[in-house]
């Protein structure tokens, strides 16, 4: 059971409702997804985590497309459904195909199946890795 309830779209106000707005235009949406109803609890919260995603996920060195895969590995890695849900579909809107995301799977499987083997096995680092 959620500690907080949303803060639902109707009854938001001021810089709540100025960050939902710019949210659904951002993302050409028309609801505010539950990850933004529930943070904004906090108003400084919800500014402060949305123009860091801005900021973060925007068009640079990387594809955009990559950025999104990359979230989504990271949230599958973290065990967050909502997030792996969200981004997955972030991805798709951006390009990513079904195959890039059972391929992306598969690298995320590997590399926490390394990383505990390597963890377990208490493996020293390669002096050319260093």
């Amino acid at each position: 059971m959620p500690m907080f309830k949303p803060i639902s779209e109707n009854e938001a106000t001021g810089k709540v409702k100025e960050v939902f707005d710019e949210i659904k235009s951002a993302r050409k949406i028309t609801e505010v997804p539950n990850f933004w109803k529930y943070i904004a609890n906090s108003p400084e919260t919800l500014e402060r985590t949305w123009n860091s995603l801005k900021q973060v996920m925007k068009k640079g060195a990387l594809d955009p497309v990559v950025k999104e895969l990359i979230y989504v590995a990271v949230s599958i890695t973290n065990s967050c459904e909502y997030c792996t849900r969200s981004h997955t579909v972030a991805a798709k809107k951006k390009g990513a195909t079904d195959e890039m995301i059972k391929e992306m799977i598969d690298v995320v499987g590997i590399a926490n199946q390394n990383n505990k083997l390597v963890e377990a096995y208490q493996v020293e680092v390669d002096e050319i890795y260093k």
